[in-house]
Order: C-alpha cells, then structure tokens, then sequence
C-alpha cells in the first residue's frame, strides 16, 4: 500500500510540476523554528473562560470557584442571586440591561431544564427590548457559547445556573478511566 501511495504522489508530482514548484518556493512559515501554542483556558490576560461546571457552580480559568449561579462578564465574575430558573425574570435580568458599555449578547444557562418557547420567549422579549441579542441554552451548551464569544473578543455576558442533574456519557466514563474496558476486565475476573 506505501509503495502504491508513493507510486501515485510521484506521478502527480510529475504530471504537475508547477504545483510542486510552488509548494518547494512557498515560504509559509519564517519564524524561528520553534512552534508555539497558547491554551486560551490558562491565559487569563485574555478574560475570563469557563472551564468547569458541577451541581454546585463553576470554575473559572482564573481558579477562581463560583458557587451557585452567575453572572459572568469578559473580565469578572458576580454570584447571580437566583435560585433556579423559574426566578429569571426582568428583575433578575436588570443587571444586564444598565451595563457600559453596552452587551452585544447574553449567553443565558438554564441548568438541565428544558426550555420551553414560552419560557424562553419571555426572556428573549425583554432582553431584545434593550437591543441586545440572547442566547437561551442549558448550561452545558451555554458555557461553550460564553467561552466562544469571549475569546472571540465580543462584550458578552452569561448568566448561568449550574445544573441540579449532569449526564455521564460513556465518552465521561472511559476518559475517568471508568469506561467499557473496566467493565470488560470485571467481565473476565468473574470467568
């Protein structure tokens, strides 16, 4: 198989040539010769990201831990008095609509709860009603959409609930270490 692929590069390479020729005098790259790279959750300079959530609350690229729901802005973060999401009201959403400047969009996490148009309506509307753009998504959903929006640079806000309930996927087990091949090696210490 390596020589039949070999074998085919070598005649592309011969049969268009002038592709070749650019890629050999292409110069895509004159740095040092040293590849970097930057892990935006660990570079706090850049605002702050979400890096974790759990039934209590949330942890931040900062290390910083905030217990129970939140309000989180590109550079701080202020526990969000709310108790679930059936107190997301004009009142609790005020905050978001007075800020300077000016939000573009608020990234809203519900926990686990399925929203209902009704009930994401009523926020959309009153939110949409000081011209900003919302996002209403469960709060797993919602983190990523916040981190997104953040390291783009956008003035974003999230207002967050950790969920009551967190699925475990089997993805979860086998990366915990807990996955199918424990099972399989239980499998075999009963044979």
């Amino acid at each position: 198989i390596l020589r039949k692929s070999f074998t085919s590069v070598t005649a592309i390479c011969t049969k268009y040539p002038e592709y070749l020729h650019s890629i050999r005098n292409g110069h895509s790259y004159e740095g040092d010769g040293k590849t970097t790279i930057q892990i935006l959750n660990r570079e706090v300079e850049e605002g702050l990201l979400i890096n974790s959530f759990s039934q209590i609350g949330f942890r931040l690229n900062n290390r910083m831990n905030i217990i129970g729901p939140m309000a989180i802005f590109p550079r701080i973060a202020l526990s969000w008095n709310v108790g679930s999401y059936e107190d997301i009201n004009e009142k609790s959403l005020s905050l978001f609509t007075v800020l300077e400047p000016k939000i573009d969009i608020i990234v809203v996490g519900v926990g686990e709860e399925k929203i209902t148009p009704g009930f994401s309506k009523k926020i959309i509307d009153y939110i949409r009603s000081s011209r900003i753009n919302v996002e209403v998504l469960n709060t797993e959903q919602a983190c990523s959409t916040f981190n997104f929006l953040n390291s783009e640079g956008r003035v974003v806000a999230g207002a967050m609930i950790p969920p009551r309930i967190i699925r475990v996927t089997e993805h979860d087990r086998f990366i915990s270490g807990k996955g199918i091949l424990d099972r399989l090696s239980y499998i075999d210490d009963k044979m």
